[in-house]
């Protein structure tokens, strides 16, 4: 219902929830999976945030302290580049849409930094992650292989 706009989507959804509790016997399909949905680079404008002010709005590593996260600093990484897709973060996340990675990722995973050479590379801070599975869905060509990790890794939402 979203796909029809703003106004749509909500009273669809308002409608649901109240004469059917969100169990409608039927479900809409996408035409395309939520990755090719992403826009080149070229064809947007570039966002200028303002810097965090520590009152309204903060630093993500701030926030992130929030989460609780926690992942055993021995424990395999559960995010991976799938690796026949190994050159998708340079050669198409990077050169076609600036990495977006960098910026849907609510705990600051995805940057790229540059190498001994001075060339970027993907570094990938899985143990920050908050487990919201963004890059799974929204990378390029869905790049990203996320597992579960092991034990209790992750967030530890206290008031949940």
């Amino acid at each position: 219902s979203w796909h029809l706009g703003m106004m749509p989507g909500m009273a669809y959804g308002s409608a649901s929830l109240m004469l059917s509790r969100g169990m409608e016997p039927w479900t809409f399909k996408w035409s395309k999976k939520d990755s090719e949905y992403t826009k080149p680079a070229a064809e947007c404008k570039k966002i200028e945030y303002p810097k965090a002010d520590g009152v309204y709005t903060f630093e993500i590593l701030d926030n992130l302290i929030r989460s609780g996260v926690n992942h055993e600093h021995d424990q395999p990484a559960h995010l991976k580049v799938k690796p026949e897709k190994s050159k998708v973060p340079l050669e198409v996340s990077l050169a076609v849409y600036d990495g977006p990675e960098g910026r849907f990722c609510p705990a600051k995973v995805y940057e790229y930094v540059p190498d001994e050479q001075g060339k970027p590379k993907l570094q990938i801070n899985a143990q920050n992650c908050v487990h919201c599975k963004c890059c799974s869905i929204k990378t390029p060509q869905e790049y990203i292989n996320w597992t579960v990790p092991e034990g209790s890794g992750g967030p530890q939402y206290s008031t949940m």
